[in-house]
């Protein structure tokens, strides 16, 4: 995942305590609230007037102002999340865009880093398995074969080398990311289904027992996303739990299971499953997408649904949520239990959202979330906070959720981070706030950096703690210019 060039600085306006309801939300409440199916309408058409282009390709954000682009991450998962709705509905209408979508997707990626063609080679089985175009195979093939070719000279290097490097020969960082294995394994999963080949099975069950070994956490069933491996010691970044990866890794378990008969497999997934719903949400349950630029959601969404009762309310509590997570344009901020984005809203942020549209109505086509105004009285209350001097930085108050307001990628584009205490203890996801990351290349005020609720109105205290400085979030930083407050 490279990261794009720095774009032009933008304005950042928060200087007053707002009066007046949260910008977005509706005069007055509707007599009854839209159904789950009325709302993945909406998001569809979010997806597919908004973020694609018409042409092949995918604006990063929403209003269109960052790149528009067919290849890597950020335009990968809005490919996942069309899947998805192909998957659900078998919507014709979807060929002719997958069709577009894989004339444009690359052809080769030499020279280029590990998780580039992973996130490219499912993509483009999944356009594939829509259109049966045969060029979409060829592709995914090209991108797969990259790094599984190329892998024992350019990647699988170093103390851990059954695992991958991030960039050719560890880089200047040294980085062995999950983005890469995981999406390997689903990668070469998705062949051996199309293809039948056993070789691309052998290689998927060969890198999830590496993937375990090296990045599943001693003491929970989920998976930090980073490895350092400095060439003579491999060294996990703790806590790293990445929706995309742990997805990824459900994803792998289930589809193992089916295809090897062996249920070891299947138990390994749902115990990861079971404890993203028990550990990564905030303090009613909805799953919480930590503030870091460059993960992306509609994997774990993807996984997650798979009809067991308690993944099946998992993703109704997070739809539920997310109701009220709608900016004007459509889009779904990254934050299921937050308030509708001011910002711009990028590609990284926004497929989960979309994604989970599309499930809740599959799942409870005439269900209604019970609150989907429930941002709509939040005050905004100025606040100029800042790490500084290596010391904590923290604001106490008195309601059921909150929304930290500042600018990503304030001082762009990847380095400088922080850690978040909720009441005294450290967020289980130790993602925190990796604020100066911006995958689209450029500042965006006025976006949501973390967002926390509880079943009750309380008094509470959010604390901002120096990060640890390591060769991939960078060093400390953090500034916010105020919060939502909902009473």
């Amino acid at each position: 995942m490279r990261a794009p060039a720095r774009g032009a600085l933008a304005a950042s306006a928060l200087a007053m305590v707002l009066c007046g309801c949260l910008p977005g939300a509706a005069a007055r409440p509707p007599a009854h609230g839209p159904t789950y199916t009325a709302l993945a309408r909406r998001a569809l058409a979010t997806l597919e007037r908004g973020y694609y282009n018409g042409a092949g390709a995918w604006h990063m954000c929403v209003p269109v102002r960052c790149y528009t682009t067919n290849e890597d991450w950020g335009a990968d998962s809005l490919t996942y999340t069309l899947y998805l709705h192909w998957l659900l509905t078998r919507d014709r209408r979807v060929v002719p865009v997958m069709n577009a979508l894989t004339a444009t997707a690359p052809s080769s990626h030499a020279g280029g880093w590990s998780d580039v063609p992973m996130w490219d080679s499912i993509a483009a089985a999944r356009e594939y398995q829509v259109t049966g175009n045969s060029a979409a195979l060829r592709k995914a093939i090209l991108a797969f074969r990259y790094v599984a070719d190329a892998g024992r000279r350019l990647f699988a290097l170093g103390a851990c080398a059954r695992i991958f490097y991030q960039q050719p020969g560890g880089g200047y960082n040294k980085l062995k990311t999950l983005e890469t294995g995981s999406n390997y394994i689903k990668a070469a999963l998705l062949l051996y289904q199309i293809t039948h080949q056993h070789s691309y099975l052998a290689q998927a069950e060969a890198q999830y027992q590496a993937v375990r070994a090296d990045f599943l956490s001693p003491d929970v069933p989920l998976y930090t996303v980073y490895v350092f491996d400095t060439g003579s010691l491999c060294l996990p970044v703790p806590a790293r739990y990445f929706g995309s990866a742990n997805g990824n890794m459900i994803w792998a378990g289930y589809t193992l299971a089916a295809v090897t008969g062996n249920s070891a497999y299947r138990s390994e997934a749902i115990a990861t499953a079971k404890a993203v719903a028990a550990h990564l949400g905030d303090a009613t349950g909805v799953y919480a997408d930590l503030q870091a630029e460059n993960d992306v959601a509609e994997p774990l969404i993807e996984a997650m649904y798979d009809h067991q009762e308690f993944a099946r309310r998992w993703l109704l509590a997070a739809a539920n949520a997310s109701a009220s997570d709608i900016a004007r344009t459509g889009a779904y901020g990254r934050f299921f239990d937050g308030p509708p984005p001011q910002a711009p809203v990028t590609a990284w942020q926004a497929n989960g959202g979309l994604a989970l549209a599309l499930v809740a109505a599959a799942l409870d086509p005439g269900g209604r979330p019970a609150d989907p105004r429930f941002w709509a009285g939040a005050r905004l209350v100025a606040m100029q906070l800042r790490l500084g001097s290596g010391r904590p930085v923290r604001f106490t108050f008195t309601g059921r959720a909150v929304a930290i307001i500042g600018t990503v990628g304030e001082q762009c584009c990847e380095s400088g981070h922080a850690r978040v205490f909720i009441d005294g203890r450290p967020a289980f996801d130790q993602t925190g706030i990796w604020q100066n990351k911006s995958s689209a290349g450029l500042p965006l005020p006025r976006s949501v950096l973390f967002a926390w609720r509880w079943p009750r109105p309380g008094r509470h205290t959010i604390q901002i703690s120096p990060g640890y400085p390591n060769g991939k979030e960078g060093t400390s930083f953090f500034h916010m210019t105020g919060y939502y407050l909902v009473r």
